[in-house]
This record gives structure tokens, sequence and C-alpha cells, in this order.
């Protein structure tokens, strides 16, 4: 069975780039942007996303307990900045 000629041509240059210098140069930029970023301390997007979404719920807790704070102040009178 004859290889049509566009496959012939995508299997040749296919071949060109595993074996030139390119695949090498290639190689190379990743590993040095792989180390760069592993001495950057970054996180991924899944892991800033998680702790935004858990800092977000935290400030919303802390909205709720300060309000519930000044309803139990309010409601005895005292102010918690007049505590020692």
């Amino acid at each position: 069975m004859a290889t049509p000629p566009l496959d012939e041509l995508i299997k040749r240059l296919s071949d060109l780039r595993e074996h030139s210098p390119l695949k090498d140069l290639d190689k190379n930029v990743k590993a040095l942007l792989t180390s760069t970023f592993s001495r950057m301390n970054l996180v991924t997007r899944e892991e800033f996303e998680v702790q935004q979404a858990l800092l977000q719920r935290l400030r919303d807790k802390l909205g709720e307990l300060e309000a519930r704070l000044a309803v139990v102040e309010q409601r005895d009178g005292t102010r918690s900045s007049d505590r020692p």
C-alpha cells in the first residue's frame, strides 16, 4: 500500500525534528525553565485557587464573628477596647 505524499512529508519532517539540534534545544530550555520555576517557590493554579477559597471562607467567618461580637457588646454595653 502506497503512503500518501502528505503523510510521507509529515513523517519525514517529524523524523528530521527528532534528530535535529532543535530537539536538544527544546529539552535544554524546558530544563532551564523548570529549574528556575522550582527555585522561585511558585504554586500551581490549583493550589492558588484552593488557598484563595480558604482565605475567602476565613474572611466570611471573621465578618460573622465580628458581627456577633458587636451584638454581644451592644447588649452588654461594653466594647472590646474597654477590656484590659
